[in-house]
């Protein structure tokens, strides 16, 4: 396979610049009846995920770290828990998700004195029933207020209603100084490339991370400056061989990645029913040994023995 064609940045680098290569969402260990985090397996996971060879960085606290469950003390934990485990030239991106934009500076600046390096801001949930656009860019401007940090855009996938950002919200945020990348997860192909031509058009300076799990090599045969994924969490030699293929442009090896990693990424994210991507990745990682309970906080129940089995093959298959 490919050796890596860039070295792993230095902290000396700009945030946006930090970015490049793999970064990996990582999931918060639970365990016992009251669903506390589970401290030492919490670190365990985070250490051994940024000691893996090629990964870049971590994101805490997104959608597969359960960010809608946890408190605020809760993802101070979890950042807190990051600095003391994870090598120093690891770059520390936090979620940021509040309903309410007071709430979501206070954990800006929370997160920004635990020691994160730069925050991603989710959009509310709420905003899938519909929003007015300037509720985006007051939220955004709430959050950058609280926080000198730079920010991260998100983009979430076409299914999920408005909280998928069209392009005039796109472009008012854009011009956000703060406002310096984008995770781009809007899991369709065809929005994805429009979203990279559109941001980098406006800012040749911005940073599109390809980062929707089951799309990885077409987002690198499009162009993409990095990925944040949950999958480098689970299978990090896979999706960190696929990225160093696509980078030397040795397709023909980032295709063998794929065919490898794709069954992984739909038993997780794409097989109904929707919205069970953190249980299974949960699941993957206790089958494999490295947390020793896959409990997640209600309302999510356990998996069930069909998602089980499906897991488990295609983890296999990835892992052969």
């Amino acid at each position: 396979m490919p050796q890596p064609l860039r070295a792993p940045a230095p902290s000396t680098l700009p945030f946006a610049e930090r970015l490049a290569g793999i970064h990996a969402a990582t999931i918060v260990p639970m365990a016992g009846p009251d669903f506390a985090i589970d401290g030492p397996s919490l670190e365990r996971h985070l250490h051994a995920v940024a000691t893996r060879p090629g990964i870049r960085g971590l994101l805490l606290n997104g959608h597969a770290g359960e960010n809608f469950v946890l408190d605020r003390a809760e993802k101070v934990a979890v950042i807190e828990a990051a600095r003391r485990v994870v090598p120093a030239g690891c770059l520390i991106v936090s979620g940021v998700n509040a309903e309410s934009s007071l709430e979501a500076a206070r954990e800006a600046a929370a997160f920004e004195a635990a020691g994160a390096d730069g925050l991603l801001v989710f959009p509310p949930n709420s905003w899938a029933l519909g929003h007015d656009p300037e509720c985006v860019v007051l939220h955004h401007r709430t959050i950058a207020a609280a926080t000198g940090l730079p920010l991260m855009l998100y983009g979430a996938p076409v299914g999920a209603g408005a909280m998928a950002y069209d392009a005039a919200t796109l472009r008012r945020l854009a011009g956000l100084d703060q406002v310096v990348a984008i995770k781009e997860g809007s899991w369709e192909v065809a929005q994805y490339e429009a979203n990279l031509r559109l941001l980098t058009s406006l800012r040749p300076d911005f940073k599109v991370l390809g980062s929707g799990d089951e799309h990885l090599l077409t987002s690198y045969i499009i162009g993409s400056f990095g990925s944040q994924v949950s999958l480098a969490a689970v299978v990090p030699d896979l999706v960190v061989a696929l990225w160093n293929a696509a980078e030397a442009g040795d397709w023909g090896a980032a295709r063998q990645c794929h065919e490898a990693l794709y069954p992984l990424a739909v038993a997780i994210y794409r097989d109904a029913p929707g919205g069970r991507a953190t249980a299974r990745i949960k699941h993957a990682l206790h089958h494999l040994g490295a947390i020793p309970d896959p409990c997640l906080r209600p309302p999510q129940p356990p998996l069930d023995a069909g998602e089980r089995k499906r897991v488990e093959g295609a983890l296999r298959r990835a892992t052969a």
